[in-house]
């Protein structure tokens, strides 16, 4: 067997790319390692929506060139790949900056990584970078891999990929192509076997993943509320979640949805980047502040307990103090779980990077400050207000400690409990006992004594 480390940057889409990457490439004898030490196969599942992101990635090439030569010395080999948004914008450029390295392969091309391997292998194409595919194929790629391998209790399932909304900061549209949604059939049959292998857990993931419009078995354009309609009927699967969103594309169904499918849980990811419609229709978003309150608002009619994330970028072209404080604004308007907050930065080949109206950077630091200080406050009084509280967790992963486990809430908490080792792959009623910035603490409720548990609950009503 030979090893295979795969190291994703980014989205989750490419988390989920880099599981099938490894599925593409078990057949060769590939089996996955947690280290680029002594590894046959290093592929970096690149990201482009960071600053210097490409930068980030010739630092980590150079690192693993020393272990390729390494191996080298001893009479081994290792085959360096470059893959995902950053080889889709880079292409050839990559071999010219980082000769060493052997394969560079778009997001829509992860497929053909067997073929791309087999010249390698064959000396043919080492280091004179014609192992590379950045083509947006006629054929989806879904409809070439196989099937997933799976295996966790929470997994992420890609149902549409691409972007036709054309935001002027995004890379997205050139890097991951037009919208493309997933037919029904095969998101059911992918839902069915992870499942089957472990599965209680489904997120379904697009770059504007509530844009889906996929086909159902008779030919009719189904959109993401019927189709999560559909996925949940799937006896073993417990918790439905999906992300990244865009404002114009929640629809009346699916804001419905979240009132009356139990399965769907109640947080949201929905990105709105800026609280002033002067930056916003800079930004190409093609809503205005107030339609996100309004969606919010019907969102939360729906569901009241619904919780909500969102994405900010602050220093954008021309942003003023005046458009700072309207973020500001709506970030206390609507009160967050959880957000993510950036300073802007320039993408090469998108329309915003042009602008001469660029913020300095010190503003930048000093608004996101600003910002973040909010949006951790509203976190932490967020999770402070479930202690006391029993709530479900779905501990999936090992924590920090010797015997503790961590898991998710249905708000997208992390919760960590102690001596719970017993319990990783399960759904279990915990009692919350502390609030933190980012992560809850908790006792599962068959573990906690009676006094105990009795105090926590009366001093919540």
């Amino acid at each position: 067997m030979k090893k295979l480390y795969i190291k994703s940057y980014g989205c989750q889409m490419n988390v989920y790319d880099s599981g099938r990457m490894a599925d593409v490439l078990a057949p060769l004898g590939f089996t996955q390692a947690e280290d680029y030490i002594d590894s046959d196969m290093v592929v970096l599942n690149t990201c482009h929506i960071r600053e210097k992101a490409s930068e980030k990635i010739y630092s980590e090439l150079g690192r693993i060139r020393q272990e390729k030569e390494r191996r080298k010395k001893l009479g081994g080999d290792m085959i360096i790949a470059v893959a995902g948004c950053v080889a889709q914008a880079e292409g050839h450029e990559i071999f010219s900056r980082a000769p060493f390295v052997d394969i560079v392969v778009g997001p829509q091309s992860y497929h053909r990584l067997p073929e791309l391997v087999a010249k390698v292998e064959s000396h043919g194409a080492r280091g004179n970078g014609l192992a590379i595919d950045l083509d947006f194929p006629e054929v989806s790629k879904f409809d070439l891999l196989p099937a997933p391998s799976g295996g966790g209790v929470s997994e992420f399932l890609s149902i549409q990929e691409g972007c036709d909304q054309f935001c002027t900061f995004c890379v997205v549209p050139y890097t991951r192509g037009a919208e493309y949604s997933r037919n029904v059939p095969e998101i059911y049959r992918e839902a069915l076997t992870l499942t089957q292998n472990g599965a209680i857990e489904l997120t379904l993931l697009g770059q504007n993943v509530n844009a889906y419009h996929g086909l159902g078995l008779d030919g009719e354009t189904i959109n993401l509320a019927k189709l999560i309609r559909h996925l949940a009927k799937i006896p073993a699967l417990k918790r439905i979640r999906y992300t990244t969103s865009h404002p114009l594309d929640m629809d009346d169904e699916l804001i419905a949805l979240h009132g009356t499918e139990e399965k769907l849980m109640p947080f949201l990811h929905l990105p709105v980047q800026s609280g002033s419609d002067a930056i916003l229709k800079a930004m190409n978003r093609k809503h205005d502040a107030d339609y996100y309150r309004k969606v919010i608002e019907k969102l939360r009619h729906a569901r009241p307990d619904i919780a909500f994330s969102s994405d900010f970028i602050v220093g954008f072209p021309g942003e003023t103090d005046e458009d700072f404080a309207a973020t500001m604004e709506l970030v206390r308007e609507i009160g967050y779980a959880q957000a993510y907050s950036f300073k802007y930065s320039p993408r090469p080949g998108t329309p915003a990077a042009d602008k001469e109206s660029q913020v300095p950077e010190a503003v930048k630091d000093e608004r996101l400050q600003q910002l973040q200080e909010l949006i951790s406050h509203q976190q932490r009084k967020f999770n402070e207000s479930f202690v006391g509280r029993e709530t479900e967790v779905l501990f999936d992963r090992k924590g920090k400690y010797e015997g503790q486990i961590m898991g998710r809430s249905p708000w997208m908490q992390s919760v960590h409990v102690k001596d719970g080792e017993a319990y990783a792959g399960r759904l279990m009623p915990v009692v919350i006992t502390e609030g933190r910035g980012s992560s809850l603490a908790g006792e599962i409720v068959e573990f906690a004594s009676d006094t105990r548990y009795n105090t926590l609950m009366r001093n919540t009503k």
